[in-house]
């Protein structure tokens, strides 16, 4: 008898959401030139549209034979103010028999496929060009509205701009909200300190205060564990650092994408040596949404290619699915990312 196997990604975020300062060698100097880049974002020299290419690839090998596989995808680079997808397109092997494209509650694109043939191995190639354009940098989140004002701001009758940020309020399936956390964030957050600032301030101290450590946490470790051992990956620091931001009652949000890495001096860019990663947006009235990278220290700019967003990661895993059959797997996870100017 066949036996059913639900494929959540659960046993793979390490490959999923790698962390780059153990992707790339040169991770140090990358860091410096995200920081350069922020300092003058409108420098003559730098472009008003930056292009990449995104191949996500991932393959799932089978001890035994698969009869049935039921997958549903984020792997569709979401358009919005700073990104546009050029182009994009999914190849499955095998085939899929019926491929089902829709929304989720989000507003990211979302596949839904099914393979009936029975096999032992499944591939799923995702190719995809993207424009990114200039985001607000260090300057323009300086002199932003308080953090209290905006927490005030949500505590009132929903207006148009803050009924979507609503959603992003509350404790979700894995973003808890405790006093822990708002402890934790009140030394960024201090009285009346402007509330991108504050947010800079959070993102620096989970950088320098966290290490880096794939065997530490799983997906169901509480936040209040993560916090504790200082240790995780980077959907734990940006789950982190959601949670603290909603304890004090500021809406933000999980960014599921891409993050460009840079090889070694001299050295040519390895094929599937880019990450998948996950950081943090925050709601501001006055810009919108501005994102932040606690796992790289930065405010991101143009080198971070977003999937989608939602509460936490299980709004958008990349792939999730039921298969029945197959027994244990094996799986494998290659992302590249190549600049096309």
């Amino acid at each position: 008898m066949s036996d059913a196997f639900v494929n959540d990604n659960d046993p793979i975020l390490d490959a999923q959401h790698e962390h780059i300062r153990d992707r790339s060698p040169d991770a140090n100097s990358h860091r410096a030139g995200v920081q350069a880049q922020i300092q003058n974002p409108v420098e003559e020299l730098i472009p008003m549209q930056v292009r990449y290419r995104v191949i996500h690839e991932t393959h799932y090998h089978y001890q035994s034979m698969v009869t049935l596989s039921q997958q549903y995808m984020h792997m569709t680079p979401r358009c919005f103010a700073y990104q546009q997808t050029d182009s994009h397109q999914i190849r499955l092997d095998p085939r899929e028999d019926d491929t089902v494209q829709g929304m989720d509650y989000f507003g990211n694109s979302t596949q839904h496929f099914t393979i009936t043939v029975p096999h032992k191995a499944l591939v799923v190639h995702a190719e995809s060009t993207v424009s990114l354009a200039i985001r607000p940098g260090l300057a323009q989140i300086k002199d932003t509205l308080s953090w209290e004002a905006l927490r005030n701001m949500m505590q009132q009758p929903a207006s148009t701009d803050t009924q979507q940020a609503c959603r992003y309020l509350y404790a979700s399936p894995h973003v808890s909200c405790s006093s822990t956390l708002e402890q934790y964030a009140r030394a960024s957050f201090a009285t009346g300190r402007p509330l991108l600032d504050a947010t800079l301030d959070l993102t620096h101290r989970i950088f320098d205060e966290f290490e880096f450590d794939p065997k530490a946490t799983e997906i169901s470790t509480p936040l209040e564990e993560v916090l504790k051992g200082r240790r995780g990956v980077c959907q734990d620091f940006a789950q982190l650092m959601i949670g603290c931001l909603r304890s004090l009652g500021l809406p933000a949000r999980y960014v599921s994408g891409y993050i460009l890495t840079k090889p070694p001096e001299g050295q040519p860019r390895m094929i599937g040596a880019d990450a998948s990663h996950a950081w943090v947006s925050v709601f501001c009235p006055e810009l919108g949404w501005v994102d932040f990278d606690p796992t790289n220290r930065c405010l991101v700019q143009r080198e971070h290619i977003t999937l989608g967003w939602g509460r936490d990661f299980s709004d958008v895993t990349p792939m999730r699915g039921i298969v029945l059959g197959g027994g244990e797997q094996e799986l494998k996870v290659r992302v590249t990312v190549t600049p096309l100017n």
